[in-house]
């Protein structure tokens, strides 16, 4: 298989390539409209051809690049099925299978952080999104974000999960690129709590700064980065 991991320094946003062989279809989940460019380079030193592209939610500190690489490679664009993306070609529903060659990625419905924020999970590569995060949690603030829908989406779903399960989420701002599911059990912060009301307590009371462009971010990431 095929795995690369992108990072882009402006956004802290993590943008994950994946193909099941040289040579054959590829996926993208949660590019950035800056990056296309390096992207579109890894897919032809590859011999690859991006058959995918999915976005976890409508992301609020960059522009998405799914508009643009489906332009440039004629694919498909991917979202869950509760997104207010219109432009959106292909929408999953909660547990629904993507296939990609010999690949399967499971849909997984965790919304919190906004309300159509999804994860996917292959094998054991779990991509979180903004759901879970290395040593944190996605804020809860906009967007129809909700602390009580992000305790069940991280607790009753996410963490369900077999401990040994990688994480690769969205962002990270301390350079950490990959945890497991066991490891974010025993050390994240944001997880030792004994029930949903204390959660909501933290989430409730982060006081956050709004993102700083996050009006003109959400509005063209509706229509996926055009």
């Amino acid at each position: 298989m095929i795995f690369k991991q992108v990072f882009d320094q402006k956004s802290s946003t993590y943008t994950y390539l994946i193909a099941s062989s040289k040579g054959r279809e590829a996926l993208i989940i949660d590019p950035v409209l800056e990056n296309v460019g390096d992207y579109i380079k890894i897919l032809k030193e590859l011999n690859l051809r991006l058959v995918k592209v999915i976005d976890t939610h409508i992301h609020a500190d960059h522009v998405t690049g799914a508009s643009k690489l489906k332009d440039i490679t004629k694919c498909s664009t991917i979202m869950g099925d509760h997104s207010p993306a219109e432009a959106v070609e292909i929408r999953v529903k909660d547990d629904e299978l993507i296939k990609l060659d010999n690949l399967k990625i499971r849909a997984i419905y965790t919304p919190g952080h906004t309300s159509d924020s999804y994860s996917y999970l292959m094998d054991n590569y779990l991509f979180s999104g903004d759901t879970l995060l290395i040593n944190g949690t996605g804020r809860t603030d906009f967007q129809n974000g909700n602390a009580r829908d992000a305790y069940n989406s991280i607790f009753n779903k996410l963490l369900k999960l077999p401990d040994e399960t990688l994480l690769y989420p969205a962002h990270d701002y301390k350079g950490e690129k990959v945890s497991t599911i066991g490891k974010e059990k025993r050390q994240n912060p944001r997880l030792q709590v004994s029930c949903v009301s204390e959660y909501e307590e933290i989430m409730n009371n982060l006081n956050l700064k709004k993102p700083s462009k996050i009006d003109f971010n959400v509005s063209k990431n509706i229509n996926l980065g055009a």
